[in-house]
């Protein structure tokens, strides 16, 4: 037969049935915290890849413009020789 281990208070200790309610409803609170901060990660996740996203549109945005003032140069160069 195995040996039981026994906390010396277990049975000192009436079984408080307002005790367990109040540890239900913190172990429902932590489980809730718990959903809250996936949500949150996750929607920190959305935006971390919005905001890459975004970055690389400016990105994108500035080398059009370097892209265009590089031409504009050609063009008034192009100008400048024709007189």
């Amino acid at each position: 037969m195995a040996a039981q281990t026994t906390l010396p208070y277990a049975t000192s200790l009436p079984a408080d049935s307002h005790l367990m309610e109040a540890a239900d409803r913190i172990q429902q609170e932590i489980a809730a915290v718990g959903c809250r901060l996936e949500a949150m990660d996750s929607k920190i996740s959305d935006l971390t890849v919005a905001s890459t996203s975004i970055r690389a549109d400016i990105t994108g945005f500035w080398e059009t413009v370097a892209d265009l003032d590089q031409r504009l140069t050609t063009v008034e160069d192009w100008v400048a020789s024709l007189s």
